[in-house]
């Protein structure tokens, strides 16, 4: 059978409105690993979005993205079918994960954060002691139930509802382990920026490192247009080319938030327009 190029493969519910997407991409495949993201258009007149590689196989040359209908490319992403192709499928970018110099590390995923500890969680597999903490606002939107249980020592499940898991936040589940004894050496958290930066809080207190995937507007991943700056440790870097992956302690948060919010009336009018 002969694939063409960025073809989608397959397509799958994974939670409410979120649909994971494997895309024949064979140069992205061979060179993808855990932490990176690629950046697609659906069609010639559509604009560059970046998505995390929530999973990839060298062999069959496909990589997995994990899509939250939420913007204009998303929707028009939902109405494509497996066999249609994406204009462009770039990648890998950003620098790849590195939790090499720590021992015991506990993944904290919350909502669409799912699918960038996702990675992780199997390249630590078997290779270091690792713990997940999977929340969500209700069970609907959890991801990758299944498969983190048989990727990690612990996994831990929360939802603000109750509808899963424990009802609580992952902060909640976070502080109870290391105050029962959990010798974490680095915390990994990935979502929305308020949990990001309550988990990051949290760790200040105890002392741990942590670090954080920054899912910064972005339109050309390699660090000339400047649109995916954050402010690290005072300093201006890029998510692009310098993350996405950073200090969590060092990040300021309260800026990124600011400026994830600023084309949000623009997009839902684009979307409007278009008849999303």
């Amino acid at each position: 059978m002969i694939m063409k190029r960025f073809e989608i493969l397959s397509k799958a519910r994974r939670a409410l409105n979120v649909t994971e997407y494997v895309v024949y991409a064979p140069l992205v495949a061979r060179h993808a690993r855990a932490g990176q993201f690629v950046i697609l258009r659906t069609d010639e007149d559509g604009e560059r979005v970046p998505f995390t590689i929530c999973d990839y196989d060298k062999e069959r040359g496909s990589v997995s993205i994990l899509v939250q209908e939420v913007g204009y490319t998303t929707m028009r992403l939902a109405q494509m079918s497996a066999g249609d192709c994406l204009a462009d499928f770039v990648g890998p970018l950003g620098d790849p994960t590195d939790l090499s110099g720590y021992k015991h590390i506990c993944l904290v995923g919350g909502g669409i954060g799912a699918a960038v500890i996702y990675p992780q969680a199997k390249q630590l597999y078997g290779v270091k002691r690792v713990d997940v903490i999977l929340g969500a606002r209700t069970k609907e939107l959890l991801m990758y139930r299944e498969e983190f249980a048989s990727l990690c020592g612990d996994l831990y499940v929360v939802t603000d509802d109750g509808s899963a898991g424990e009802k609580g936040l992952v902060t909640d589940v976070l502080r109870k382990n290391i105050e029962n004894g959990a010798k974490y050496d680095c915390v990994f958290a990935v979502g929305p920026l308020p949990m990001m930066k309550a988990v990051c809080d949290l760790t200040r207190e105890y002392g741990i490192k942590t670090v954080v995937s920054m899912n910064s507007l972005m339109v050309d991943g390699t660090g000339m247009c400047g649109c995916c700056r954050v402010t690290v440790g005072g300093k201006v870097r890029y998510a692009c080319i310098d993350g996405p992956e950073f200090d969590g302690h060092e990040v300021d948060f309260d800026e990124a938030r600011a400026r994830n919010n600023i084309y949000k009336a623009q997009e839902h009018q684009c979307a409007l327009r278009r008849g999303l």
